[in-house]
């Protein structure tokens, strides 16, 4: 997460307060009457803007290895990975750049992704990694997150918790035929000022923007569990999200902190493109960032895998619920300069 610098009034990045007793009651279940008055009722009107909880039931975290995901009875099925192979790919996360792109790259290929590419970016070094999903129409859905890291610390929550989980999602998602085409991508330079996914949407023709349908990017995981972005997220994304947490009966709050910092999402926004971030931070996670502390010990391993269990039917949702708009523009390999598939139409 592209960080400002830190205030030492922590309270007042957030601009929320928490009713301790209540806000754990509210899930996705619960209708907006019955939120707003509870919220009322605690002299909460910030919740509603800034911390509500949308699910807050948790789910048993024993899996097996290519076992579809919990909500596969309503429809949404994925191929569940391990903890442990989710908590490896985690552990592995270089302390160079160039690595990790390179690392990325690799996972991506290992994963099955037979469409890979690179982005150059204008000005840097390392270029956006890129790996596609085709689907049955030319409707677009990006699931990003940036890869590089500052100098302090080992940038495992900042943001490989983000990146490592990308080969993994395109392995969980790929058991079907998806209706739109996923485009996953790991963009560089986000710590300079979203320089990667600036560049990604710049590369965009007007057609190819039209053509993408929602933008999910992920952005430092694992430090509590799930939270959205809510008040620079597309609404009907957020209700989406709300909705697969319910059915999966997997926690997810909304907690805004467009005072803490930007992220990639905001480069799709800016050309009106639906987005959303999800993360992880809280007011008292939040001096972990950019500092020395961002370690591996860092991340609380079973909120991590229930983020990746909540993306990974997020996406597949997204995928049979969303609108399609084909157009005949090739989103994926805008501004690619080395492809290296195995199959090419």
């Amino acid at each position: 997460m592209a960080a400002k610098l830190i205030p030492r009034k922590l309270d007042k990045i957030f601009n929320t307060r928490i009713c301790d007793s209540i806000a754990p009651l509210i899930s996705a279940d619960d209708n907006w009457q019955m939120l707003r008055r509870i919220a009322l009722a605690c002299s909460l009107v910030p919740v509603l803007l800034s911390l509500l909880v949308l699910g807050a039931l948790t789910v048993p975290l024993a899996a097996q290895e290519g076992s579809a995901g919990k909500a596969a009875s309503r429809g949404i099925r994925y191929r569940r990975l391990l903890p442990e192979t989710i908590q490896e790919r985690l552990a592995a996360a270089p302390r160079n750049n160039a690595v990790r792109g390179n690392l990325l790259r690799e996972s991506f290929s290992a994963a099955g992704c037979s469409q890979t590419s690179e982005a150059v970016v204008k000005g840097e070094k390392l270029p956006n990694v890129i790996c596609t999903l085709p689907g049955k129409s030319d409707g677009v859905i990006i699931i990003g997150a940036h890869f590089d890291h500052v100098v302090s610390g080992d940038g495992v929550v900042d943001n490989w918790s983000g990146a490592a989980l990308l080969p993994s999602l395109f392995e969980s998602v790929r058991v079907d035929e998806r209706e739109h085409t996923l485009v996953f991508i790991g963009f560089t330079a986000e710590e300079k000022g979203l320089i990667g996914s600036k560049s990604y949407v710049k590369s965009l023709t007007r057609e190819q923007r039209s053509n993408i349908l929602a933008m999910v990017n992920i952005d430092t995981l694992g430090l509590s569990p799930t939270k959205v972005w809510g008040s620079h997220a597309d609404p009907a994304l957020v209700k989406a999200l709300a909705h697969i947490a319910s059915m999966m009966h997997l926690p997810v709050a909304i907690v805004n902190v467009e005072n803490v910092g930007s992220a990639d999402s905001e480069a799709f926004r800016e050309k009106k493109i639906p987005a959303i971030t999800i993360h992880s931070v809280t007011e008292s996670t939040l001096p972990i960032l950019h500092s020395d502390r961002d370690r591996l010990n860092a991340i609380r391993p079973d909120d991590y895998y229930q983020s990746y269990m909540l993306l990974a039917g997020y996406i597949v949702y997204l995928d049979q619920n969303l609108d399609r708009t084909p157009a005949p523009a090739n989103v994926a390999s805008a501004g690619a300069t080395s492809t290296t598939p195995s199959e090419r139409k």
